[in-house]
């Protein structure tokens, strides 16, 4: 099959951290036996509006074509106008493919959906939309909400990555979790001295971004260091994934504190590399973890305990990458 993948997200030359999930889901489509080809779709914007939005680095200066791993990925530019999204949707409407394609896989709606629509309307085939979380969490709260409705309907297939985002008669096909297996470790045990060690939190986020909580994680690591532990934060911002594993291993503890998140992905990552999770109750993390409260004592209870007793937390099968498979391979036959 032949498979046009429409995206907002996907790595870029300067921001390879991007969109990992996207160039995954590319990889495991081919694994399939199926023909894959990259259309991002990006808004034309200033290098100075990248400082904006931590998520659109690299996005001014992103080349009109550039291969990534085995994908070649052709760039189309719209104009965005977030006051007036009747504006954008025009634009991004007029951006065409000329590859003749089986079948559009479109991740995010807004506006790449309505992109990917009116490229299988006009080539005659069905199109399934892949939504992570901005589309529902926020955009179904804002001014753009009957528009993100209509096209979330609209799709041949609905595809949401967790339960938490399930709308308008869709599918749970979570994101497979693809670490290296030079990275695979067993749950590591911390050998330090209790409350008189120095301990490494990873912050598996971008501090910049709001939803990401990072001042809630600033001050769980003050409430151990009046414990009595020595404290040192690490945050992940454009590093390559290899880097990002890297810091896994280091780490004694991940520490996710977001308002926001559709997996989260880096918790089951932290967990294949080893390295125990304590989490707020966000995306589908309760559902196969345990979670813990909003609060800086809760949290930092959830800390020392992690480091004292260690953790027994597994991936739940979902997310297994031939789980995944045979999902995607179940929903494209039955298009």
């Amino acid at each position: 099959m032949k498979i046009l993948l429409v995206t907002r997200l996907f790595p870029l030359p300067e921001n390879v951290a991007r969109g990992t999930f996207v160039s995954d889901h590319a990889e495991l489509l081919t694994a399939l036996g199926h023909e894959v080809r990259i259309l991002n779709v990006l808004p034309r914007m200033l290098k100075i509006n990248e400082a904006r939005r931590s998520t659109m680095e690299g996005v001014s200066k992103a080349p009109k074509t550039f291969n990534h791993g085995d994908y070649p990925v052709e760039v189309k530019r719209h104009w965005e106008t977030p006051e007036f999204p009747s504006i954008t949707a025009f634009s991004a409407a007029r951006i065409k493919s000329k590859w003749s394609a089986d079948v559009v896989i479109c991740h995010t709606l807004w506006p790449a959906a309505i992109t990917a629509r009116s490229i299988a309307i006009k080539q005659g085939i069905p199109w399934i939309a892949v939504v992570h979380g901005h589309d529902f969490d926020v955009a179904l709260q804002d001014h753009r909400a009957k528009r993100i409705e209509e096209l979330a309907r609209s799709a041949n297939r609905l595809v949401v990555v967790s339960n938490s985002l399930s709308r308008f008669d869709s599918q749970t096909i979570p994101c497979h979790v693809n670490v290296d297996t030079e990275w695979h470790k067993p749950m590591k045990k911390f050998k330090g001295l209790f409350r008189k060690s120095k301990i490494d939190i990873l912050f598996p986020a971008d501090p910049r971004r709001p939803e990401k909580n990072h001042i809630l994680a600033l001050r769980v690591g003050e409430e151990l260091e009046t414990r009595g532990w020595k404290v040192g934060i690490t945050t992940l911002k454009k590093q390559p994934r290899t880097m990002v594993w890297d810091r896994m291993l280091a780490a004694d503890v991940c520490l996710i504190t977001s308002t926001r998140e559709s997996g989260p992905l880096v918790a089951k990552e932290a967990i294949v590399c080893g390295c125990p999770v304590v989490a707020v109750n966000v995306g589908d993390l309760s559902e196969w973890m345990e979670v813990y409260p909003t609060e800086v004592s809760a949290l930092a209870d959830a800390i020392e305990n992690r480091l004292q007793n260690g953790s027994e937390a597994t991936l739940p099968q979902n997310c297994e990458v031939e789980n995944v498979k045979t999902e995607w391979n179940s929903m494209l036959e039955s298009l």
